[in-house]
């Protein structure tokens, strides 16, 4: 088995290397890194999207929540497809109005520097954070699988594994992205559909039968109405669905460096809500496939995992089920988890060298190139060292404690976009970093709070509550301006 998976990353590597190859020649220079040149075609990044926004977590942690929470997932992806539209109609717009290289470019314009850079550098610890939980899932699956059989540490892993990512990045940036992301998207739509058929087929169903046993499974259900004080209660999972991909996607240098790729906002809009349509019908074959897992594991009398984030891999390498099921799992898990990966250390690498380092502005193009580099060096062997560190922390399922921590992080950054859209109030610039510091300390202290006191838990509401408590600050600021 390990010698399998090892070929089959070599197979899925090497495909990489040849598209990031193809699509960067004759054209590696830094606005194709940054933007993609704005030259690439709304379908083709529509269906990179459906890649980008499912990670190597995704793959493994959706099916195996339906075990504790069913499919109250999709509620959340329910109020993404409204948080979509939102950013087509709003965002974009404002975006390609001010030709940005980096959105955060806008915070600069409305407020000044200092707010400017704060909404980087939350930018850039959200996604360094994220993606790094993200990625060391994955890790930690393949070194169970591949590298402790062989004796291989896991550092030695997480290594190789960046400077694979890292080398097949390094020249194209967003552009390679694009083109990479639809690779992702065909191996992670069709791992799940023939991980499903297998599956099914391995337990004797046929179409007909599959849809009736998972139609009456218990863990298919997917709307929660009865209890608000519970985390999976459906309103509070579709506003904060509608905010999340707000932030972390209309917000996220990551996301928007994609759709800023199109060659106008009109075309951008077209690729938004197209792919926020078609990621939810793919969330749900990810549900579909957690219930057949179950009811493998059910009609096994096979033991359910203690984390349900190893429900996936534990059906996909039991020896009843056929070999080809495992390889696609693989395949699935490395689609999602490398291209994840490369997608982080691209827009960390156009944030620090834009927002931060401001060396599209100070530099030559030729040493603009080498800043680049370096930056994107750097970012690389960071990310290496808080994967590392994550190796043993977190016992929740790996997508909730994704959403935890960009509750926390992309709640100031949403704060300050509200704001400066839809007040016009200047504010006490420097004051603004203590109030983007100061609200998710505060809202933690809340969160703590309800728990304790009212039995009350917060789901991805957190978000929202950060958000809040940002505009409010920025709100007590305004009076302080006048004075300064």
């Amino acid at each position: 088995m390990p010698v399998t998976i090892i070929l089959t990353i070599a197979g899925y590597f090497a495909l990489l290397f040849l598209i990031s190859w193809f699509a960067s020649r004759g054209s590696a220079d830094n606005a194709t890194f940054f933007t993609g040149g704005r030259k690439t075609p709304w379908p083709l990044v529509a269906f990179a999207m459906i890649g980008a926004a499912i990670s190597g977590v995704t793959f493994i942690s959706v099916p195996g929540m339906v075990a504790a929470k069913g499919y109250a997932y999709l509620q959340m992806v329910l109020g993404f497809i409204v948080g979509y539209g939102l950013i087509a109609l709003v965002l974009v717009p404002m975006f390609y109005c001010r030709k940005l290289i980096s959105i955060y470019g806008y915070l600069g314009e409305r407020f000044g520097r200092h707010t400017y850079r704060t909404g980087a550098w939350f930018f850039f610890v959200s996604k360094m954070l994220g993606a790094a939980v993200r990625f060391f899932v994955v890790c930690a699956v393949l070194q169970l699988l591949v590298f402790r059989p062989l004796g291989i540490p896991f550092v030695f892993n997480v290594i190789v594994t960046i400077a694979l990512i890292w080398l097949y990045t390094l020249q194209g940036g967003v552009k390679t992205l694009i083109w990479t992301d639809t690779l992702k998207s065909f191996c992670l739509i069709m791992s799940v559909v023939l991980c499903i058929w297998f599956v099914a087929r391995n337990l004797g169903m046929d179409f007909g039968e599959m849809a009736s046993t998972i139609k009456g499974h218990p863990s298919s259900r997917m709307f929660f109405f009865d209890n608000p004080r519970e985390g999976t209660y459906f309103w509070k999972q579709f506003i904060a669905g509608v905010f999340m991909a707000i932030a972390t996607n209309g917000l996220d240098q990551d996301m928007m460096q994609r759709n800023l790729a199109c060659r106008d906002s009109g075309q951008s809009q077209k690729n938004m809500i197209v792919s926020g349509v078609v990621q939810f019908f793919v969330i749900a074959l990810f549900l579909l496939l957690g219930t057949l897992l179950m009811v493998f594991v059910e009609r096994k009398g096979i033991a359910m995992p203690e984390k349900s984030d190893e429900l996936f891999g534990l059906v996909a390498t039991h020896p009843d089920v056929p070999a080809i099921v495992g390889i696609l799992f693989v395949l699935g898990l490395v689609s999602a988890a490398y291209s994840a990966a490369g997608s982080a250390l691209t827009s960390l690498t156009t944030s620090f060298t834009v927002d931060i380092l401001d060396a599209h502005e100070k530099q030559s193009s030729e040493r603009l190139t080498r800043t680049r580099k370096l930056v994107h060096l750097a970012m690389s062997a960071i990310m290496g060292l808080v994967i590392i560190a994550f190796y043993y922390l977190s016992n929740q399922d790996a997508i909730s404690a994704v959403y935890t921590l960009a509750s926390y992080t992309y709640g100031p950054i949403l704060g300050l976009f509200v704001y400066g859209m839809f007040w016009k109030r200047p504010v006490h610039d420097r004051l603004v970093p203590l109030v983007c510091v100061a609200a998710p300390a505060l809202s933690w202290c809340i969160q703590w709070a309800l728990k304790h006191w009212c039995a009350y838990e917060t789901s991805f509401e957190l978000l929202l509550m950060n958000a809040v408590l940002t505009i409010i600050g920025l709100r007590l600021l305004s009076p302080w301006h006048s004075r300064s």
